[in-house]
C-alpha cells in the first residue's frame, strides 16, 4: 500500500522541511567554535567574554573553556531514552562538566517515542534546542541532511578512534561528519537456563534448532506462556531472521532506494520468523519491543531478545538463572542482528558550541568510555570493548556486533519510522497474512518514501 501524498507530505514536513527553514542547510561551520549568529551571542551577553569576535583568530577545534569565563552558564543535554544511559554515567557527566568548565550541565532523559517529534520542535530554535543531543543511529540520517547538526570535523581528532564505522557513516552527510557514535548495543537472547535445564535442552546452534527450543519452552510453559517474547510489531529484532536468510530491508539500485522485503531471502526469514511467532510467542500481536525483560521477571517468558543493557533490568532472583548467548545463523555461527545504539551530535542552533564541545570531550575521555563498557554499553572507542567483561553476556555482546547491520542509510528513514511502517509490516505478518503479498506491498511504501 503506497503512501498517500497528504500523509507523506505530514511525515516528510515534519522530519526534514521544518529543520530546512529552521536550521538552514549548509549554514554549518568547520568546528564548533563559532556561535549560531551574532544576535544569539548579544542575547546572551557574550559579545566580551573571550569567545570568538570580530577579528578574532580561527582554530581547528574549539578551544577548551576554561571554569571561570564560563561560571553561570548552563548548556543541556538529551539523553534518549529513560533508563538506558545509567544514572551513575549521568552523575559523573553533571559533576566532572562543572569541575572542567565551571559551568551547569542539564540532562534531559526523553522518551524514545517523544524523541523525534520534540527534536523537530527544538532544533530549528536558539533558545529551545538542546546544545548536545543523542539520536538513535537509524534517525541521525535525516537530520545530517538537513543542517540540524553541527560540523564536528574540528573535533573529531579528539575524540579518538571511534567506531563502529557503520555508526559514523550514519552520521556523515557529504564527507562531512555531523554526528558520532555514542555506544552501541548488539542485540542477543537472555534465557532462564533453569527452563532450560528442565525442558532438557541445549543452548540452540542453528536458527532451525533455536525455533525448535523455543516452541519447546512454550509448550513446557502451559497456558499463557512465552518460550520467546517476540511481541508483533518488535521489527528491531524481526528483521534478524531477514538479514540471517541473506535479505534486507531495502537496498540501493544506482540513485534509487529499491524494497528488498518481497526478494525471495527476505520472505524466508519472515516465513520463519511468523512460524515462530505463532508457535513460540503469547505476545500480543501489537506489542512492540520495550521492556522486553518485564514478562521474563514476571515468569512468563523463558526467553527474550534485547540490547546488551537489558541486562541490568532482570530482577535479582531472575538473574541467578540468567544465561546469554548469540542469536545463531541458519547454518549456525551468528546470525546479522539489528547494531542498535546511538549517535551523539551538537545541535547546529546551540548558543554555547565551546561548552558542548567540551561535553563531547568528557564523553569519549578515557573515564567515561571505561564506564560505558563497564555498565554492558558498547563503547565508542574500541580500546575500551575488552572492559565490557569475558562473561558469557560480554560475549554474547561482542560476537553479535561483529556481524551487526544497519537499515537503509537513507536520508528519509527517519519518515519511515515516525510512520511505524515496519511496525504495522511485522504486526500483519504476525496476524497471519501472506508474507510475500505483504511484502511487496511495503516494498512499494519504502520506495516511494525513501526516494523523497
Amino acid at each position: 500500500m503506497k503512501l498517500s501524498t497528504m500523509t507523506r507530505a505530514a511525515v516528510v514536513t515534519t522530519v526534514a522541511a521544518t529543520l530546512l527553514a529552521g536550521c538552514g542547510q549548509g549554514s554549518t561551520t568547520d568546528d564548533p567554535t563559532d556561535d549560531a549568529t551574532d544576535d544569539a551571542a548579544a542575547d546572551e551577553g557574550e559579545a566580551d567574554d573571550g569567545e570568538a569576535t570580530d577579528g578574532a583568530e580561527e582554530t581547528d577545534a574549539p578551544a577548551e573553556t576554561g571554569g571561570e569565563e564560563a561560571s553561570g552558564e548552563t548548556i543541556t543535554l538529551w539523553l534518549a531514552g529513560e533508563t538506558d544511559t545509567p544514572v551513575e554515567l549521568e552523575e559523573w557527566l553533571v559533576t566532572a562538566f562543572n569541575e572542567e568548565t565551571g559551568a551547569t550541565l542539564e540532562v534531559q532523559r526523553i522518551p524514545w517515542g517523544e524523541l523525534l517529534e520534540r527534536a523537530n520542535q527544538a532544533l530549528p530554535d536558539p533558545d529551545n534546542t538542546p546544545d548536545v543531543i543523542e539520536m538513535g543511529n537509524t534517525q541521525v540520517p535525516t537530520y545530517t541532511s538537513v543542517g540540524a547538526f553541527e560540523d564536528l570535523s574540528g573535533l573529531l581528532g579528539e575524540l579518538g578512534d571511534i567506531g563502529p564505522e557503520g555508526f559514523i557513516e550514519a552520521g556523515t552527510y557529504e564527507d562531512t561528519v555531523y554526528a558520532v557514535p555514542y555506544y552501541w548495543g548488539s542485540r542477543y537472547i537472555f534465557f532462564d537456563k533453569a527452563a532450560f535445564s528442565d525442558a532438557g535442552l541445549e543452548v540452540p546452534t542453528t536458527l532451525e534448532e533455536f525455533s525448535t527450543a523455543a516452541i519447546a519452552l512454550r509448550e513446557a510453559g502451559g497456558d499463557g506462556f512465552s518460550g520467546l517474547w517476540l511481541p508483533g510489531q518488535d521489527w528491531r529484532n524481526g528483521i534478524s531472521w531477514i538479514f540471517a536468510h541473506g535479505g534486507d530491508i531495502a537496498v540501493k539500485e544506482g540513485d534509487q532506494w529499491v524494497g528488498a522485503l518481497s526478494s525471495p531471502e527476505s520472505v524466508a526469514g519472515l516465513t520463519q520468523w511468523q512460524e515462530l511467532y505463532a508457535g513460540a510467542s503469547t505476545a500480543p500481536q501489537d506489542g512492540k519491543d520495550a521492556e522486553a525483560w518485564v514478562p521474563f521477571n514476571n515468569g512468563e517468558a523463558a526467553m527474550f531478545m534485547a540490547p546488551s543493557w537489558a541486562r541490568w533490568s532482570v530482577e535479582e532472583t531472575r538473574a541467578e538463572d540468567l544465561g546469554a548467548f548469540a542469536l545463531p545463523g541458519v547454518d549456525g555461527g551468528v546470525a546479522p542482528v539489528f547494531a542498535g545504539g546511538s549517535n551523539i551530535a551538537i545541535s547546529a542552533q546551540s548558543q554555547h558550541k565551546e561548552l558542548a564541545a567540551d561535553l563531547m570531550r568528557l564523553i569519549f575521555s578515557d573515564e567515561y568510555q571505561t564506564m560505558l563498557a563497564e555498565n554492558g554499553l558498547g563503547p565508542a572507542n574500541p580500546e575500551f570493548t575488552a572492559l565490557m567483561g569475558d562473561d558469557e553476556f560480554a560475549q554474547a555482546a561482542i560476537s553479535a556486533a561483529e556481524n551487526a547491520k544497519l537499515t537503509p542509510a537513507s536520508s528519509e528513514w527517519a519518515a519511515v519510522e515516525t510512520a511505524s511502517v515496519m511496525e504495522e509490516f511485522f504486526g500483519r505478518i504476525a496476524g497471519g497474512e501472506d508474507v510475500a503479498t505483504v511484502a511487496a506491498e511495503v516494498d512499494t511504501q519504502l520506495a516511494d518514501m525513501l526516494n523523497g
